[in-house]
């Protein structure tokens, strides 16, 4: 019984059972006061500073039972935790200025640089590093993150909106991969990367990862780049669906229908998406975040595949047949939690459970997006308390960026076609 009840205390299942009381937390958004806390855009009242109160006694509390069920020091928790909390809430609060948002960046990102200017310019003492744990931060972003992915939403697209999401990131994916290791990027990073392009930028970036056993510090090169490639993308998509969609097509609703089949298929964030999407039209943009959240389903279905791909390898590199206990063992419990996370709010979604159930966005699924949001932004204070910035610029990761930037042009060739021939083809024969 005991030798049962150990081998829950790892890491994976410990986010698990500790992320429960925030998904509960955010199930019960529509009865808190004004729907949950949430990071403020404005630090002048009161009202903000309540809510980064709660928010600090949140990721204390949860900081404290996952070291405390894990048996890692509790000793300096506290003083460490409210300085990576203080570089995360201004990480967040700079990502709300109009400005920033315009430019499409988002808090990870200055969380990131944050965190490596202060590495790189000064010395971090001891007393800093016993919150430093971003592994364990990503962990409860990802599993906070699948409440936010709803079934439903997934199914407004229908079968040609699922086709594409699933084409897109099996060609996509591969295409990443293979160019990634032609370059001679590593496994785990080439994973990490084809991810990242194929599936939905940062979460699925830190998701596989996650099962892949990527280096945090590449982890943080590679968010980086999609980051910061994301701007552009933003503006680059919509002027060239005005130039080239309606060269296939005469149909105005047509023409938003593949080009937002095609921004929500390229861009790497879900924010970019919207963002770039509402430059088309509004039919664009509601078809653009459907595709968009279709293809963020599938982050649990590569991590199996990722789990299955390493099983098969084995640890020193041979081949070997995979069986379901190796592949269980590869395999990160936290994605289970996810996948969960997904099915419950979805059915209490699907059986009017929430309150507001028929609007187009849950204050259920928004708590839970302000906590994925929040731990990732910890993570990646962490990532960039943990790296030097000469790790970043070696020559591996130049390889990596070109790896991504010809991965990302391949990613807007195919997914045009595909989104052409769905929307523009497939889906008015149907009709």
């Amino acid at each position: 019984m005991k030798k049962r009840i150990e081998q829950f205390k790892t890491e994976d299942w410990v986010v698990t059972f500790i992320s429960i009381p925030l998904l509960i937390l955010a199930g019960f958004a529509s009865f808190l006061p004004e729907k949950g806390p949430k990071v403020p855009a404005v630090l002048t009242t009161g009202e903000a500073w309540i809510n980064i109160g709660v928010l600090f006694l949140i990721a204390l509390a949860v900081l404290y039972v996952g070291n405390k069920l894990l048996n890692r020091p509790l000793r300096g928790l506290l003083l460490s935790f409210t300085v990576v909390f203080a570089v995360s809430m201004l990480a967040q609060w700079v990502a709300k200025i109009d400005a920033v948002k315009y430019y499409g960046f988002e808090a990870v990102f200055f969380s990131v640089i944050f965190g490596l200017i202060i590495r790189n310019c000064f010395r971090i003492p001891d007393w800093m590093r016993p919150a430093v744990q971003g592994e364990f931060f990503i962990k409860i972003g990802v599993v906070c993150l699948g409440a936010t992915i709803l079934f439903r939403d997934v199914m407004r697209s229908g079968s040609i909106g699922l086709v594409q999401a699933v084409a897109v990131v099996a060609i996509v994916w591969l295409a990443a991969f293979f160019l990634a290791r032609k370059l001679k990027v590593d496994d785990r990073t080439a994973m990490t990367l084809a991810s990242g392009v194929s599936i939905c930028g940062v979460s699925a970036c830190i998701t596989a990862a996650r099962v892949a056993g990527t280096d945090d510090k590449k982890l943080s090169y590679i968010v980086s780049v999609v980051l910061i490639v994301v701007v552009p993308m933003i503006y680059l998509m919509p002027y060239l669906a005005r130039v080239v969609v309606p060269l296939l097509t005469d149909d105005p609703a047509v023409q938003q229908e593949i080009a937002g089949a095609w921004i929500g298929g390229t861009i790497d964030t879900t924010s970019g998406v919207a963002a770039s999407s509402e430059m088309v039209g509004e039919e664009a943009n509601k078809v653009a975040v459907i595709v968009k959240a279709t293809q963020n389903v599938l982050i649990g279905v590569v991590a199996f595949f990722i789990a299955l791909y390493l099983s098969a390898r084995g640890e020193s590199g041979k081949r070997q047949r995979p069986s379901f206990g190796i592949v269980w063992e590869k395999f990160p419990k936290f994605v289970l939690g996810f996948v969960a996370a997904s099915l419950v709010f979805s059915l209490c979604q699907s059986y009017d459970v929430f309150p507001d159930a028929s609007a187009s966005k849950l204050a259920e699924t928004g708590l839970a997006k302000t906590f994925s949001t929040f731990f990732f932004s910890l993570a990646f204070v962490c990532i960039g308390l943990d790296t030097r910035l000469k790790d970043i610029v070696s020559k591996e990761n130049r390889n990596a960026l070109y790896a991504f930037l010809g991965a990302q042009t391949f990613n807007i060739v195919v997914t045009f076609l595909l989104a052409w021939l769905l929307f523009g083809v497939v889906k008015p024969m149907l009709a």
